[in-house]
């Protein structure tokens, strides 16, 4: 208690008058905030591939991955351009890669996927990480590589990031693009940190 005391008393001499005012009684629980963790539905929860509802979400994650782990590899080699075994290598690895940042977060009352290349975290929120949405993350990523080509990727990659994420996501399959019936699809996931593309 004394030392608590020492620094308040410390802390309001220093910073003047109103500079102790945290050193007192905490808030009444009418001025506290409660923000409560996004409510997952069972296939959320426990399907092991990715919900529809976040694919697309997904999708710009994995493209902003394989984006940044071929720049990162060009850029060691010292190169313009990689060698097909450089690229291959380099994709493999993005996939199998630890994807724990990402995680699941409810804005505006919409679950979306959180994380690096993503929208970021809204203030007074609460992300879910870990549990299966990296495991999730990891086979899409080889999904999309398998079905779109190793040499296809890094060539959409060599015309500039937005030419990645328009293959992966807003293609004739991707999860980003519109229905069959021609009716938009889910929007693209706002503020994509293009400055980290």
């Amino acid at each position: 208690m004394r030392p608590v005391l020492a620094a308040c008393m410390a802390l309001s001499l220093v910073a003047g008058p109103g500079a102790g005012d945290g050193c007192q009684d905490p808030p009444s629980p009418s001025l506290s905030r409660s923000v409560p963790a996004p409510q997952l539905s069972a296939e959320e929860l426990h399907s092991p591939h990715m919900p529809e509802s976040l694919r697309c979400d997904a999708c710009y994650a994995i493209a902003f991955q394989l984006e940044e782990q071929l720049s990162k590899a060009e850029a060691k080699l010292g190169r313009k351009a990689l060698r097909e075994s450089d690229y291959v290598e380099v994709l493999e690895r993005s996939c199998l890669q630890s994807w724990e940042l990402y995680g699941v977060q409810e804005l505006n009352g919409e679950k979306r996927l959180t994380g690096p290349g993503l929208q970021s975290q809204q203030p007074l929120s609460v992300t879910m990480t870990g549990g299966p949405w990296p495991s999730r993350l990891a086979k899409m990523c080889h999904s999309f590589v398998g079905e779109q080509g190793e040499e296809q990727l890094y060539g959409a990659h060599r015309r500039g990031p937005s030419a990645l994420r328009e293959l992966l996501c807003h293609g004739e399959k991707g999860p980003c693009a519109p229905p069959a019936g021609g009716k938009a699809g889910r929007p693209a996931p706002p503020k994509v940190l293009q400055n980290e593309l």
